[in-house]
């Protein structure tokens, strides 16, 4: 059941976290644990590596590793709590990489209880920690058409956001929308099938999962504290899945990595204008990678993947 998932950019996302082998290193998907593993083949026994996860069933498999390698600890946590975890060990300032691989992984996708695919029938709650929050189903059920459509059209982009949603207003009127077929299929009746390489109810189910697990916010909030959180020369690697989660690493990465033009002849050092003008958690971009065609065509979920990883300057 563990092997369902294939890492994508494995080998890629942890030849760009520079693997120390006596570093101390955070996970924050653990999902099945395919770059814990990898992460883990590199370090010493003075190396050591946080696995972090929102899914019960990650953070079970993450348990069992732990139990066997001492360098390993699992942590059930969302992003925005990371940074308390991490300082509550006295490890700010000291983590050698972050590694966010993020969207859902084939474990969840897979298990139809989850709700989180459309191409399989299960209850519809799209929840990362299914203890927490309210499910997909009683969100649909009760959100008005406006805001039904606001979400389908801010966190998916979904052009048909109107019609989708007057749709579903209408159907729960006679019956609650509680299984993931049932709104694949009232997507699919509705809409034009414009793509033939997308399913016509990719977008509103991942706007409904993003909305649903806050997935936006939690982003930006370990993008933040991992400035603090990482130390000089420690790299942040982060693999996205659609164009929302890309733009704001994309943005992240550019904004505290721009470099700062120095007007000439001002009567300061280098080091006393590099203090004024420098924000003190700077980092510098090191780029972009994407799946090879070969991982692409043995993995299908591989093709919309983005990887982009910055280090932080020693300043």
């Amino acid at each position: 059941m563990y092997n369902e998932h294939d890492s994508v950019l494995l080998n890629e996302s942890i030849q760009a976290l520079n693997i120390k082998s006596t570093g101390i290193y955070i996970d924050g998907t653990f999902g099945a644990g395919g770059h814990s593993k990898l992460i883990l083949s590199k370090l010493t026994r003075s190396g050591h590596l946080f696995g972090m996860d929102r899914d019960w069933l990650s953070i079970k498999i993450g348990k069992n590793i732990a139990e066997q390698d001492k360098r390993f600890t699992i942590i059930h946590s969302e992003f925005s709590k990371i940074y308390q975890h991490i300082k509550h060990m006295g490890l700010i300032g000291v983590i050698d990489g972050i590694l966010l691989d993020l969207g859902i992984s084939a474990l969840q996708l897979n298990d139809s209880s989850r709700g989180f695919s459309f191409m399989r029938d299960g209850l519809l709650d799209m929840r990362m920690d299914i203890n927490t929050g309210i499910s997909a189903a009683k969100w649909l059920a009760k959100a008005s058409q406006k805001e039904i459509s606001t979400v389908l059209k801010m966190f998916g982009e979904e052009r048909f956001a109107n019609n989708i949603s007057k749709v579903i207003v209408k159907y729960r009127t006679h019956k609650p929308i509680v299984n993931s077929v049932v709104l694949s299929k009232l997507i699919c009746d509705n809409i034009p099938h414009y793509s033939a390489h997308k399913h016509p109810a990719t977008k509103s189910f991942l706007a409904i999962r993003i909305y649903i697990n806050n997935e936006l916010e939690e982003i930006m909030k370990i993008l933040n504290d991992a400035l603090n959180i990482l130390s000089p020369k420690g790299r942040l690697v982060v693999i996205s899945f659609n164009s929302l989660e890309d733009r704001l690493v994309k943005h992240f990465i550019r904004k505290h990595s721009s470099e700062v033009s120095i007007p000439h002849k001002l009567p300061l050092t280098q080091c006393q204008i590099l203090n004024i003008f420098y924000n003190k958690h700077q980092l510098k971009n090191m780029g972009k990678l994407i799946p090879k065609k070969q991982e692409i065509k043995n993995n299908i979920r591989a093709r919309s993947a983005i990887l982009r990883y910055a280090e932080k300057l020693i300043l």
